[in-house]
């Protein structure tokens, strides 16, 4: 995968899948803040990506970009999610270099210096020539990215491909391995490294078999999770997780959800500049947060104006890390997030409100599955009270807004009692959702 930012991929796939083919080129193009010019060369180079990615699918299913999606739609976010961080690949010369590279060191473990006498034989005449620096830049980059090793600690440094682990597997053992990556990939969050990691054991699965086929039993499960877009804002957490650990600040042009455009281009002819809707930010991150409920990520973070502040990630573009800032200074304002997100059901920062509910059991017979949820996702709110027919659950929030959902979620087995202000907004939305069926 390329080491630079793929931004506009990211807002142009969201858009796609969100959309669904509702809007036309220009309306796509002012969306995302580029030309139509722009747009089209975008399209091309996914289209392209499409065909490598599925050279066994018929050509009738290559034809429209959008049949990368419907293809596998039962796939959960397998198609997408690999897509994208395919989507910036290398350049050619990169992907020539760094593919002499691998074939070498999978052969035997060498040094630099062999590495470089490697590239001048076999890589085309037409080609330049790597230098040192070049050769050790992608070094350093390959053993980041866990892709090979250190052979051994004595300088010169020898390294080979970091694959001892699989080699050492049996092929039903690699099996059990590729379930248990699905399964927890396509349940748990972040998924972007167990994708990953399923597709390079998928391959390798079939390289050993001898064969371009699947192998059999590597698909037992299907899954489909509702908000499989926003598994595009992982591109962002390994920038924004680092920059936490290393207590770091973070540059990045942001766009709010209310925002009617998603993504502006970096031009550099100024005739074609365009105004940004996007507002640059300059903050200290403190923490990320993921809500299961929506499938959203957001980062909590300090401003220098305004204090603690929340982001959604899919607003967020072009991050770069900054400065670092004083540890005792990074630790003070992360105690103030803590104290501030203390009774958040997210990340609120209202006021705190005591929310009382009451839950109505499902009958008589058969497991209490209304009090089995209500204690797993409950968080630290308590059942104070309980009848033959219902329990009454307590919590103090930090305002209503982030609980009503899953209260909502419940349907007609639970009644908000308190706040009356509350109780109240709850009957008004019952009431205008049951005017949608009332009968013509």
């Amino acid at each position: 995968m390329a080491r630079e930012s793929f931004d506009k991929e990211i807002q142009f796939l969201r858009m796609f899948v969100l959309t669904s083919g509702a809007y036309n080129r220009q309306q796509f193009a002012d969306r995302l803040g580029i030309s139509i010019h722009t747009f089209d060369k975008t399209i091309r180079r996914l289209k392209e990506i499409v065909a490598a990615m599925h050279q066994q699918v018929p050509d009738a299913q290559k034809k429209e970009f959008a049949d990368m999606l419907r293809y596998s739609y039962f796939d959960s976010t397998d198609p997408l999610l690999l897509f994208l961080f395919r989507a910036k690949s290398l350049k050619e010369s990169e992907s020539l270099r760094m593919s002499t590279l691998l074939a070498a060191l999978n052969e035997q473990p060498l040094t630099a210096t062999q590495l470089i006498e490697v590239c001048s034989k076999e890589l085309p005449a037409d080609a330049s020539l790597p230098d040192e620096k070049t050769i050790r830049n992608d070094l350093k980059y390959l053993e980041e990215v866990g892709v090979i090793t250190k052979a051994s600690e004595a300088r010169p440094y020898r390294y080979r491909i970091h694959n001892a682990f699989i080699h050492e597997l049996t092929q039903d053992e690699l099996l059990d391995l590729y379930d248990f990556v699905d399964v927890m990939a396509n349940t748990q969050v972040p998924s972007v490294q167990g994708y990953l990691l399923r597709d390079g054991l998928k391959k390798h699965m079939n390289r050993t078999a001898g064969t371009s086929a699947e192998p059999s039993g590597t698909e037992p499960f299907l899954y489909k999770y509702q908000y499989y877009s926003r598994i595009l804002d992982e591109a962002h957490l390994s920038a924004l997780l680092s920059a936490i650990t290393q207590r770091r600040k973070v540059q990045f042009l942001y766009f709010s959800p209310k925002n009617n455009q998603a993504y502006a281009s970096k031009n550099t002819n100024p005739l074609f500049e365009r105004e940004m809707e996007g507002k640059l930010q300059i903050t200290v991150p403190l923490q990320i947060v993921y809500d299961h409920q929506y499938g959203r990520w957001y980062l909590l973070a300090h401003d220098s104006r305004h204090g603690i502040r929340k982001f959604r990630l899919e607003g967020m573009t072009q991050i770069e890390h900054g400065e670092p800032v004083d540890a005792s200074f990074f630790e003070e304002k992360k105690k103030e997030m803590d104290e501030r997100i203390r009774l958040s059901w997210v990340i609120d920062t209202g006021r705190a409100i005591t929310v009382k509910v009451r839950f109505y059991n499902p009958g008589r017979s058969g497991p209490n599955f209304i009090k089995d949820r209500v204690r797993l996702q409950g968080q630290w709110g308590e059942i104070t009270e309980e009848y033959d027919d219902s329990f009454v659950y307590e919590i103090t929030v930090n305002g209503t807004l982030e609980i009503k959902p899953w209260i909502r979620s419940f349907g007609s087995s639970c009644e908000v009692l308190e706040p009356i202000e509350f109780r109240q907004e709850m009957i008004a939305e019952w009431k205008e959702l049951a005017g949608y069926y009332e009968p013509f």
